[in-house]
């Protein structure tokens, strides 16, 4: 069976109350699929990306430093870069902010040779319902920890979804590593 790795702890409600005070001003754009393309079907969400605020680049010190951990234990993947810019996700009720099943491998430049998704929970569980991040390594999904700073990483290729938030709003950190593509 394919890995999919939790880290309870990767970041600490602090360090999740931090980064959201970060972007408090920060402008939020629809988010988009590959390529700038649209598909509110697909997926309903405003992204931050981190390398647009100041005094978020401690957030990629603590990344680097999980996927170095997991990597060795875990995936064993040729990771060579982290060549995007990590984003902060929401997904809110009052558009049943969502994104279907996909992968993070695809078409472009930089999506074809994403290996390892890392994905962060930053809202407490109890302030919104649904929004559960899902992964389906196998024949069944798994529903990802929804404790704060719980962090799941998975390769890429994993499919995997939010399910709507049908109640507040749920915040998220998505960190992808590089390599050379899978063969």
């Amino acid at each position: 069976m394919i890995a999919v790795h939790t880290v309870r702890d990767a970041l600490t409600g602090a360090e999740c109350t931090r980064l959201l005070d970060a972007l408090a001003d920060a402008p939020a754009r629809d988010a988009g699929l590959v390529r700038q393309a649209r598909d509110h079907n697909l997926r309903r969400a405003d992204l931050v990306w981190l390398d647009e605020v100041e005094g978020t680049g401690w957030v990629m010190d603590r990344m680097i430093a999980l996927v170095r951990e997991a990597n060795r234990e875990v995936f064993d993947f040729d990771i060579t870069e982290f060549a995007e810019s990590p984003q902060v996700a929401r997904y809110g009720a009052e558009r049943e902010g969502h994104f279907g099943w996909h992968s993070d491998i695809g078409e472009g430049r930089l999506a074809e040779r994403r290996k390892l998704t890392i994905v962060v929970q930053l809202s407490e569980p109890d302030e919104y319902d649904g929004g559960t991040l899902e992964v389906m390594p196998g024949a069944g999904a798994l529903s990802a920890e929804r404790a704060r700073g719980a962090a799941t990483l998975f390769p890429s290729f994993v499919l995997h979804r939010v399910v709507p938030v049908t109640r507040g709003q749920r915040h998220s950190l998505t960190v992808w590593c590089h390599g050379t593509p899978f063969r």
